[in-house]
């Protein structure tokens, strides 16, 4: 217990380290816009204060930098654009999938309802395109246009995604591996974001695929972490019973009929006891499918580390987040 808590403090010390500058800076910039109506400043407030913190990308951007040999200082002001951006197509999301609450906090849309969350969202979008537009600007015209077209690439996967997994929600026989191809396009802007920052580093040709296989790789195994604690908050998997894509563990669980027909019922239920939620916990997780997901992350894991090799610079904090995902998953 003590290294996995050792192992998690080096990780929030690594985000913070690298992500902080990026997000202050993206809350100061949205924060200060002149917006008249008072609910709509009020949403925004409450999103950037209270309920997102995206260290991810911003981590990403500037370890990728380093890691090429460029300063990452210079990757601040995309990195700022980029939480807006996710931010903005995270509410959005919020709205399509009708989640009312995240983590015990209310939603944008929980909170202030899908009229004020539309409006706060399209703030994030417009707001953070303009900062990326702006960051670029200083740049190279060949890098610009790399950049920009990365972005822009990026959030229209993620839009083809988002429109997919909504075309499959409440579908009990969606088959898991279909579902796990989506997940891998969800998270396209973690491989953006690994991208620009070697571009911005100056790294060649080659060290700019490696780390942008090193940001679709660490989205996708966090992503899938995710999926996984979603098994574990009541609220959470049956809000995604009823509106969207059941979480990937659980539908990995759902090719044994009989362990599919006891999960569905047990879901349905209005009330659980301690024993019953208990028991929906076991049939995912003690699931072999369940052990061969986790088995799957840790194949990823060893590949990206024997390709990592070729960029020995921070090459710690790469294999450090890489171990993280896997922290009290089944195996």
């Amino acid at each position: 217990m003590a290294h996995q808590q050792r192992l998690m403090e080096r990780v929030k010390a690594i985000l913070i380290e690298k992500a902080q500058k990026s997000i202050e800076l993206a809350k100061q910039s949205i924060l200060q816009e002149d917006i008249e109506y008072e609910p709509i400043r009020e949403a925004l407030c409450y999103f950037m204060e209270e309920v997102w913190f995206d260290a991810s990308h911003p981590t990403l951007l500037s370890l990728a930098c380093e890691a090429v040999g460029g300063d990452p200082d210079s990757t601040t002001a995309i990195g700022a654009a980029i939480v807006l951006l996710a931010g903005g197509a995270d509410v959005h999301d919020d709205i399509i999938d009708q989640s009312m609450a995240k983590d015990s906090k209310p939603t944008v849309l929980g909170k202030f309802g899908t009229d004020i969350a539309i409006l706060v969202g399209d703030a994030l979008l417009f707001k953070g395109l303009l900062m990326l537009y702006e960051a670029c600007e200083p740049l190279s015209k060949e890098k610009k246009t790399a950049i920009l077209k990365l972005a822009k690439t990026a959030f229209f996967e993620i839009g083809n995604a988002e429109a997919q997994e909504a075309s499959l929600r409440r579908k009990l026989d969606l088959n898991p591996d279909e579902y796990l191809d989506i997940i891998k396009k969800k998270v396209s802007v973690a491989e953006t974001a690994a991208r620009m920052g070697a571009l911005l580093g100056n790294g060649t040709p080659e060290s700019v695929e490696i780390m942008g296989d090193f940001g679709r790789t660490i989205g996708l195994l966090m992503t899938i972490r995710d999926e996984f604690i979603d098994v574990f908050e009541m609220d959470e998997l049956r809000n995604r019973y009823e509106h969207e894509c059941l979480p990937l563990p659980v539908l990995y669980a759902f090719q044994d009929d009989a362990r599919k027909k006891e999960l569905i019922q047990l879901i349905e239920r209005k009330e659980l006891s301690q024993e019953e939620t208990q028991r929906i916990t076991d049939l995912v997780i003690n699931a072999e499918t369940s052990h061969a997901l986790v088995r799957y992350m840790h194949l990823l894991i060893k590949k990206e580390n024997l390709r990592l090799r070729q960029i020995p610079k921070c090459s710690d904090s790469f294999s450090l987040l890489l171990k993280s995902t896997l922290e009290d998953l089944p195996y």
